[in-house]
Formats: structure tokens, sequence, C-alpha cells
């Protein structure tokens, strides 16, 4: 599924314009991706949980030339997914809490 395949699912599944779903679902993204580079974490329940994470400085090798290289330190965004959300992929349901 692609970006304009989702905003159909969505305006048809929300009862909105294809106009309408396009703003909603770019409002959604922006807000999350600027949550996460201030690092902050953006949870939704039953989907799952965006955040940012920092990954160190590490040495790996140009595979073309066998070269040892050294990659720096960098903060990367992470995405966990919730526990329905496995279960719907894994053809379960989920558990509920008690």
């Amino acid at each position: 599924m692609n970006k304009s395949e989702l905003i159909e699912v969505i305006a048809k599944s929300a009862e909105l314009s294809k106009a309408d779903a396009e703003r909603a679902l770019k409002a959604t993204i922006e807000t999350v991706v600027k949550a996460v580079a201030k690092g902050d974490t953006v949870t939704l329940v039953g989907f799952g949980t965006f955040k940012s994470s920092k990954r160190a400085a590490r040495t790996g090798r140009n595979p073309a030339t066998g070269a040892v290289l050294k990659i720096a330190a960098t903060t990367v965004p992470r995405f966990t997914a919730g526990a329905t959300f496995k279960a719907t992929v894994a053809g379960k349901k989920a558990a509920k809490k008690k």
C-alpha cells in the first residue's frame, strides 16, 4: 500500500474527502516526526511506539576494498509495534489486560 492508497482507505473509512484525509495524514506524520526529533516518545496504544535511539560510534568495513571505516555515532528513529498490532499480523487475538 502506498500513500495515495492509504489516503483513499482513510477517506472511505472516516467518511472524509480525500483532501481532508490527506491533510489529516500529513499532519499526523509531521507531528510524530517533530516529536521524535525533539527526543519525545509517541505512543499509540495498540499500534506502537515511535522514539529516538542513540547509535554508538563503531568501526565497519568497506565491502569492496575491505578498508576499515569509522562510523560516527548518530541518533535514529525507532518503531516498536504494540501488542494488538503484533497479534493481528500473527493472526491471533490480542490478550486482554485484566
